[in-house]
């Protein structure tokens, strides 16, 4: 397991890194996100908003996590694949001195990450959130992904094993 704190806008949260293949209480998930590969190149999307950033998303009603990430990797990345579930961040504001109970997130959530082997790359369109896409070498995302930090470097390691 690993740590880090991060600022998400004024906040400071704790992130921590679990390697796991059980799924934490599905009410807790806050979001589910995950890295794309296709042969030895790693998917980025340049998502509104956000730049260059891996897919990935909140669950829609009714939707398992898996097919949650399916989606988003197919509206931002236009892949579809077979996919693995890594582990999750465990999002920890404990220790956040705005977190209220009126807070958006709940005190402790999860986002889950998943491995993509891609089948099915598909046109381009650009119709949702995302204006490109690209593929590149793992070992080269921070150049491109402005909030690279260890636990998305842990996780990486993690996928590409």
């Amino acid at each position: 397991m690993t740590t880090t704190y991060v600022n998400w806008g004024e906040s400071k949260v704790k992130l921590t890194w679990q390697k796991n293949t059980l799924l934490p209480p599905y009410h807790l998930i806050t979001s589910v996100h995950g890295f794309c590969f296709q042969e030895d190149q790693l998917l980025l999307v340049d998502v509104n908003d956000r730049g260059w950033d891996f897919p990935g998303g909140h669950i829609e009603t009714g939707e398992s996590p898996e097919d949650c990430f399916k989606r988003e990797a197919r509206e931002e990345g236009y892949v579809e694949g077979e996919c693995k579930l890594l582990g999750h961040i465990i999002v920890d504001h404990s220790e956040n001195p705005l977190w209220t109970k009126s807070s958006s997130y709940p005190k402790m959530g999860f986002q889950l990450f998943y491995k993509m082997t891609i089948t099915n790359l598909l046109p381009f369109e650009g119709e949702y959130e995302s204006a490109q896409r690209m593929f590149v070498n793992p070992n080269d995302i921070a150049s491109y992904y402005h909030k690279w930090n260890i636990l998305y470097k842990e996780i990486v390691d993690c996928a590409i094993q």
